[in-house]
This record gives C-alpha cells, structure tokens and sequence, in this order.
C-alpha cells in the first residue's frame, strides 16, 4: 500500500477533508478495537527484558536500522540477544527461527536483515515467539514493530518517528496513518527515537509541541558507504522510497530515474526486466535498498546495486542509559 498523499495534511485542499469525513467512522471503529485489544489482552511475561522497536503511523519509519543496532550492541557485550517479528509478507507462521535457506517470501524482508546480526525468530503470535526464543537461550528479546501488540510484556518500549512526517494529519487509518490515538501511543513509549532526514534538519515547532515531556533520542540513517559512482536509476519498496532517492542525491548520487514501489513489494521478474530496460535506456546502473534487494528474484540480484545505511544517534549516551538498567540485570542475574 501507497500512503495517500492527504494523510499527510491537516488541512486545506490537499488534506481532502470529504474524504477524511467519510472515512472517520471507520477510523473510530479501527481507533476502538485497537484500544480495546491493548487494554484487554493478558501479556505475557517471557522472564527476560523484552525491548520493543515500534512506530505510531503506518509505514516505515526507519524501525529495523534501530533493531539492527540494538542486536550489535547488545551482541559486543556479551548479552544473548534475539530479535523477534511476526516475519510481515512471508507465509511461514511459526514460531521458527530465520535460517540461511530462508527467502523473504518465507519470512518477510525485515527478518532477514535481523537475521545478519543475531539469532531471530518469527512468530505470526509474538507469545509463542518469546517463549521458544528463551526455551532456546534468550537472555534479552528485541522486538521489531510489536508497540501496538499486547501479546508479550515489554520492558523498554522505544517508539520511533519519522522527523519529516511525524504523525501525519493526526487521525487514525484509514483517515490518517496513526495506528491508534496518538494519545496513548505516546504513554506507553519509554522513550522516542526521532528520526531526521539529515543531521541538520530542523523539527518542526508542532512536532516538538507533540513530544514535549518525553524522552528524546535524535537520530539519522547514514549510509555504510559513498553513494555508486556513475549514472543510477533508483527504485524501493519501503515506507517511504523517496526517502532513499533524496538521500542518495544528498551523498552526491547521480540519480537520473527513479521508480517507488509499495512497501514489501514482492518483485517479480517482469518487474527487474523492466528496470534493466529503462535502466539502460538512460545508460545508468541500478540502485536500491537493502530491504528491497532481499525480496528480488535471485537470478536478477547480480546486475543490482545495494546502498546499505545504518542508524547514528546524536545522543547516544541517552540511549545507553536507557539500555543500562537492562544490561545490568542480565549481567548480574
């Protein structure tokens, strides 16, 4: 799915207040029984501290990098750590853990990302997940995109959100991003992990406004290395693809097509021969992220470039002292 344009509005012409209108009844019902499942549901309890990586709105907010780096920390220490996912666009429902035959269209794009850093298990339900990753030695969960999933107890609850965006036109789906009220996504959040386009972009005053009292971590993805030398013709499936094209123009990219996708879309080879076409038309090479070179035919992976990132915190000694106290318990127990 394409985020509508007018989620992103909170008024005028381009917010489509008819159709938000029309959609604000099932928003409401939406807005309810996400409510009523968090308030109802008995979590449970794994023994270990469960970390929780999670967002507010629909679409990517930049949750995996986050998860990628709290399995490498907490790996470098020492600590047993496993990431857990309900494996989003694969068919196996587990729980199993993500292994090296495993293709996205087993277990989804995101798990085998995690998968390169630490043992990870996919669980369609996250209880069974948690309880086979510490019945096979967890000694701390990380849990990707599971904040409004009641199923498992959370010790420390990181909500991350997107700078450019933050929380869209403020309304619940369909008529808006949120997955729930705004509200109450933010109560349960331990802390925010602010995610910004560039290292010297401005937060907006309303979003600001929005986050007042919480703890926040500001935070960038940067990219693993120099942007391709050469002509490149960009394409992504992920939350927000233009995300990836301005940044590879803003490394010195020269991007001279581009093409997004819906996010985890599952390409098929029509779809890469069509890019080698249009590609070479324009005499330039091909260009996309990790999440989307996982999900290609393998036949067509060779002639495709990858431009990995990864997350740098500015205050990443804030962040620390929010994993301190976990740490200290794994160590010591």
């Amino acid at each position: 799915m394409r985020p509508p344009e007018f989620w992103l509005h909170k008024d005028g012409r381009d917010s489509a207040p008819m159709i938000r209108m029309l959609l604000w009844p099932i928003s409401r019902i939406y807005q309810w029984a996400a409510a009523r499942r968090i308030e109802t549901t008995q979590s449970y309890d794994p023994g270990v501290p469960v970390i929780c990586v999670g967002n507010a709105t629909m679409g990517g907010t930049g949750k995996t990098p986050v998860a990628m780096y709290l399995l490498n920390s907490l790996r470098r220490m020492g600590v047993n750590v496993v990431g857990l996912t309900r494996g989003y666009g694969g068919t196996e429902k587990g729980p199993m853990p993500v292994q090296k035959h495993h293709t996205a269209a087993d277990v989804g794009d995101e798990p085998l990302l995690l998968a390169r850093h630490a043992p990870v298990w996919v669980a369609a339900g996250r209880d069974d997940g948690a309880r086979a990753a510490v019945s096979h030695g967890a000694h701390v969960i990380v849990m990707d995109d599971g904040h409004q999933n009641p199923l498992v107890q959370k010790t420390l609850s990181l909500l991350v959100v997107d700078a450019e965006t933050g929380f869209g036109n403020g309304c619940v789906f369909p008529a808006g991003p949120l997955r729930e009220k705004l509200s109450s996504a933010l109560d349960r959040a331990d802390a925010i992990i602010l995610m910004k386009p560039a290292p010297d972009y401005d937060i907006d005053d309303d979003l600001a406004e929005q986050l007042k009292g919480k703890v926040v971590v500001p935070a960038y993805l940067a990219p693993v290395g120099d942007a391709p030398k050469g002509r490149l013709y960009a394409f992504a499936g992920i939350g927000r693809p233009n995300k990836f094209f301005d940044s590879l123009r803003r490394h010195g990219g020269d991007v001279v097509g581009e093409i997004p996708y819906a996010d985890h879309y599952k390409y098929k080879d029509g779809d890469i021969e069509q890019l080698f076409m249009l590609a070479s038309e324009m005499d330039a090479g091909l260009i996309t992220t990790e999440k989307d070179y996982v999900r290609l035919p393998r036949g067509y992976r060779k002639g495709v470039q990858v431009w990995p990132v990864k997350v740098q915190f500015e205050d990443e000694l804030t962040l620390r002292q929010l994993l301190h106290p976990i740490i200290n318990t794994v160590k010591n127990g």
